[in-house]
């Protein structure tokens, strides 16, 4: 099983009313849930844990796993609220506005952190739950015990707006990229982290640091992938962009599901 570990939430997603008035419709959503479900859709072995509310977003976000094939065996339930993001979209391009202060998600700690299974062959973290505490520290402390024993996938995806400690978090992706087998980043992720300079070079200081392969996505340009001793790139193809949303998730879980059915 390839475990999703971090966050699920609720987009809000702009819309019109059929009044004509600006509204928001609730999807269910979080950067490491989107890569859970396209796993599943892809028809990898997935599961995903997280702390999932009781409450009636929660429920939504059981139903999607569900629907999916994912399990959620792992998931540490509580009726702490839900976390909600607010999005806005600009030329198909997202900000976001989120509110999760006392969530389900966010306030797990890493004493509730469950033994993993034998069966679970890859973790997969990333996304806000990395930037928030308590659960920031939970999902590192599971990272870091874990990754030893088993493929190990980090993407920072980073939202620089919910950094509260911005030092601490540096060194949390420090810590967990050195313990990665494989790390995805997309372009300007990348040189926040490691400053400016070509994708390659920068690449290739990550490599040093102790990860298998490093994966760069450059938006519509296309994605790059790195090794010790290669170098790939493919380009991107030309599509109708509805909107960028999971955009970054879904390619997580096209790697670690390719891996997968080849065996590795």
């Amino acid at each position: 099983m390839i475990l999703s570990c971090g966050e699920a939430l609720i987009d809000m997603l702009p819309r019109t009313s059929a009044a004509g008035e600006p509204a928001f419709s609730p999807y269910p959503g979080g950067a490491v849930f989107n890569t859970a479900i396209a796993l599943g859709r892809l028809g990898a072995p997935a599961g995903f844990l997280s702390g999932l509310s009781t409450d009636l977003f929660g429920q939504m976000l059981e139903a999607a796993l569900a629907a999916s094939g994912v399990n959620t065996a792992l998931a540490i339930r509580s009726d702490r609220p839900t976390t909600l993001a607010f999005v806005r979209l600009v030329g198909g391009q997202a900000s976001y506005a989120f509110y999760d202060e006392n969530t389900a998600g966010r306030m797990l700690t890493a004493a509730e952190m469950p033994a993993l299974p034998a069966d679970v062959s890859a973790i997969f973290c990333g996304g806000i739950s990395l930037m928030v505490e308590p659960g920031g520290a939970a999902y590192e402390a599971l990272f870091l015990r874990e990754a030893p024993a088993r493929v190990a996938m980090i993407d920072p995806n980073i939202r620089h707006s919910f950094i509260g400690d911005e030092p601490a978090y540096r060194a949390r992706i420090a810590r967990m990229i050195a313990a990665a087998d494989i790390v995805k980043l997309s372009d300007e992720d990348l040189r926040w982290l490691a400053g400016p300079g070509e994708i390659a070079a920068l690449a290739a200081g990550l490599l040093m640091a102790g990860p298998k392969a490093v994966f760069v996505t450059e938006g519509a340009a296309g994605a790059h992938a790195f090794t010790e001793d290669e170098a790939v790139f493919a380009p991107g193809l030309q599509v109708t962009v509805a909107d960028t949303v999971g955009a970054g998730d879904t390619f997580n879980a096209g790697i670690l599901a390719a891996l997968h059915r080849t065996g590795r």
